[in-house]
């Protein structure tokens, strides 16, 4: 694949992430933080096929929407006169939760986060026409980033925090759909490949009970732990994502036996550090 790669947030967990990928593919890539994009915008205008967009900042996720706020709208009022494309990175809270998701089934966001990602998409689309890549990615799995500029908390973060305090949550009935990180990045690659735009869900595509994660991700864990029945409202909106669309665009098989040994990975790069 000849296509030229920037990764917009040099320092963000999947900036991280793709770019390892990327560079065991061979690929052309280029990796920047968001300020110095911005600021050095000339020197990367139109050298790239693909711009893939990884950063946020805390008053787009927590504040009601403001356009200074955006960066993928930023960005996409940068690139409107190049032919990159813009990878923009959503997310599944975009929708109202339930079983088998299409990209087409009801958008119920409910916080500022999910509430201003739809809008952004919505404004990326109308100036970026046919050259945007819309990815609504369910929970992404991988050792977690070292960083301590976190803007939120990911599903890794609470289990080892709650780790930590030496109890995990019993969640039993709870389902959601999850995907690693490796599979997240192929699937971007084969995207990028095929010259991919429109929106797509990024998942599983089945049902993984949180028992069943936490199971993986305790495996390699000696402590006792104590099993906490959590309160009634907590962690309760049940999903999964149907994936027919992206499947028919890649060449890839995606199974669940690839979550659990990215877990068994995690588990053992956090329990057995020396």
């Amino acid at each position: 694949m000849n296509k030229k790669i920037l990764i917009i947030g040099k320092k963000s967990f999947i900036g991280i992430n793709l770019l390892k990928f990327f560079i065991k593919k061979k690929l052309k890539v280029h990796s920047i933080n968001f300020e110095n994009f911005i600021k050095d915008y000339d020197s990367f205008d139109n050298k790239f096929d693909f711009i893939i967009n990884c950063t946020s900042n805390k008053p787009f996720i927590r504040n009601k929407y403001q356009n200074k706020n955006d960066n993928d709208l930023i960005i996409a009022k940068k690139i409107i006169y190049s032919n990159s494309k813009l990878v923009f990175i959503s997310t599944r809270k975009v929708y109202e939760p339930k079983f088998n998701i299409k990209e087409n089934d009801k958008k119920k966001p409910t916080c500022n986060y999910s509430k201003n990602k739809l809008i952004s998409e919505q404004l990326v689309k109308k100036i970026l026409i046919n050259r945007s890549l819309i990815l609504r990615v369910s929970n992404i799995i991988g050792i977690p980033n070292k960083s301590k500029r976190k803007l939120h908390l990911t599903f890794l973060d609470i289990f080892f925090n709650k780790v930590k305090l030496g109890f995990i949550y019993d969640n039993k009935k709870i389902y959601k759909d999850f995907i690693s990180i490796k599979i997240f990045s192929e699937i971007i690659f084969q995207l990028i490949k095929n010259d991919s735009t429109g929106v797509y869900n990024v998942s599983l595509g089945k049902k993984v009970y949180l028992n069943q994660l936490t199971k993986w991700l305790n495996f390699y864990n000696n402590k006792k732990l104590s099993l906490i029945k959590p309160q009634n409202n907590f962690n309760n909106d049940n999903f999964t994502l149907n994936n027919k669309k992206l499947m028919n665009k890649i060449d890839l098989k995606i199974r669940k036996n690839d979550l659990k040994n990215e877990c068994l990975i995690i588990s053992k790069k956090m329990f057995l550090k020396k």
